[in-house]
């Protein structure tokens, strides 16, 4: 297979609550229909299963044990700990579907974009933007996931993960869901982004980390 049958590695990442697993479906649904082939990663971790997750669909849980063997084997593409629990990207996992010609949606935190960043490896980056920390917060609360204090600390989190957005190829502004859905879709399926806003992006942005 030629390098340009190969299929291509796009790295999205955001603060909790922004919106990204919402984004991810919608554009990887519109995209199997248009006859696209792209994927979502399945990671491994040591967080436990909640009651809606699917072993091998949503994640490989895996035990501390297991993920360190891993970790030393040099097993994983880009490997993070979030609020408490280890994930990591196998990288024999993502090889294989690239060669297939399947394109892969990586969807980590600033801390894997980093690793891979730092590692040279091709991809395409893509950082999620909330329209303000009170609409983060809202999202996050009904979602009723999560305890108040797990929210304060997603919260402090954000701030750190926004501080990265600027590293990324692109940036998306999720105040619109279907606006943002189209952008996230043009950039993954058709290869271009409409940049008309990027000041305004970059303005908000930088309202945010002022917070």
């Amino acid at each position: 297979m030629s390098n340009k049958d190969k299929g291509e590695l796009f790295v999205i990442s955001a603060p909790s609550g922004a919106g990204k697993s919402s984004l991810i479906h919608e554009v990887i649904t519109r995209a199997k229909n248009a006859g696209f082939l792209v994927e979502l990663s399945v990671s491994a971790t040591t967080r436990p299963p909640r009651s809606q997750d699917i072993e091998g669909q949503d994640y490989f849980f895996i035990s501390n044990e297991e993920f360190q063997k891993l970790y030393e084997d040099n097993a994983f593409l880009e490997s993070a700990t979030v609020h408490g629990n280890r994930y990591g990207t196998l990288h024999d996992y993502v090889e294989s579907k690239l060669i297939s010609g399947i394109n892969i949606i990586l969807d980590i935190d600033v801390q894997g974009f980093n690793q891979i960043r730092d590692e040279g490896i091709k991809n395409t980056s893509i950082f999620i933007i909330p329209p303000s920390i009170n609409e983060l917060k809202e999202r996050l609360l009904n979602r009723n996931q999560d305890s108040e204090e797990v929210i304060e600390e997603r919260l402090k989190n954000a701030i750190t993960e926004l501080k990265g957005a600027n590293a990324y190829n692109h940036k998306i502004l999720n105040d619109n869901f279907d606006m943002a859905a189209d952008q996230l879709y043009n950039l993954i399926v058709n290869r271009n982004i409409q940049n008309e806003e990027a000041v305004h992006i970059s303005k908000i942005l930088e309202d945010l980390l002022s917070n």
